[in-house]
Order: C-alpha cells, then structure tokens, then sequence
C-alpha cells in the first residue's frame, strides 16, 4: 500500500509541476511515479506528455501516450495528453481528431473543450454544398449562433 501511495503522490507533485509549467520538473515527478508503477495507463500518460514537452521525443512520447490510450480507452483524459504531444510538435490535425476522440466518451470532459476553444475550431457551413463564404451560409450561419446563444437579432432597418 505503501508503493502506491508514493507513486500517486509523484503524480499529484508532477501534475502541480505540469500545471505551473514546469515540464521538465513535472517529467521528473512522472517519470518516477511510472517507475514505481509501471501497470499505471495515466502515469504512462503523463510521462509521456511530458517527454515530449520537456525532452522533445516525440516518437517515445506518442508510444507511452498511445498504449495508454489503447490500454484505458474510456479515459478522455488521456485522448487529451496524447492531443496535447501532437499540438507540441505541430499536428494539429491529428490532435483535433484525438480531442473529438475524446469528447465522444465525455463530451462535458472541460479540458477538452477548453483546449478545442483554444484552438479555435469553426464550425462547418450549414448549407456543406455552398461555400462558406456564400451570403446565404453566412446569414444561416448568424441565425444559428443567435439560436444557439438565446438571442434573437434584431432588424437591420426599421419600419
């Protein structure tokens, strides 16, 4: 019992660490809570987040996060560490795909949809066979915001 308690206080100091960031402080903290429990899917997650943050190696990084993921794959945090590698090195693609991954497990999952707003993610155009920059798309593209926000717009011109 005394095992797991010292590992798991390893992961809060490096989540702290990871929090302030502080990568390569964190990547010590993670690295040593994985050591004492290698079976662990969320130490393996964050030790290889931060491995990627914090020494750059992305390929080791994307191994530990992925068999993480494969491992505890109803976990939507961890879809967000190995999104998180993927951002550091420049694929945003792919990481959007594994945020969406995420969020098809918890879609209030609040890491998740901060980082997706972080990203910036537009929505598609409601009419998909005009383009997005069509007055008709732009118009239902407003109103559907305005529904969405509760808001109903006001007219342009008065009578």
């Amino acid at each position: 019992m005394e095992i797991a308690t010292a590992a798991e206080e390893h992961f809060r100091m490096g989540c702290g660490h990871l929090a302030a960031e502080r990568a390569p402080a964190a990547l010590e903290q993670f690295r040593t809570a994985q050591r004492i429990e290698p079976s662990n899917a969320c130490f393996r997650s964050y030790y290889g987040l931060c491995l990627g943050l914090a020494e750059r190696r992305f390929d080791r990084a994307l191994e530990l996060c992925r068999s993480a993921a494969r491992e505890e794959f109803f976990n939507p945090i961890l879809y967000h560490n190995l999104a998180r590698v993927h951002l550091s090195f420049g694929f945003k693609a792919e990481a959007i795909r594994y945020l969406e991954r995420g969020l098809l497990i918890d879609p209030a999952c609040s890491p998740i949809v901060q980082e997706l707003k972080g990203l910036g993610i537009r929505r598609g155009p409601v009419l998909r066979f005009l383009r997005r920059g069509n007055p008709v798309n732009r118009w239902l593209g407003k109103f559907r915001d305005w529904l969405r926000a509760g808001v109903m717009p006001r007219p342009a011109f008065r009578a």
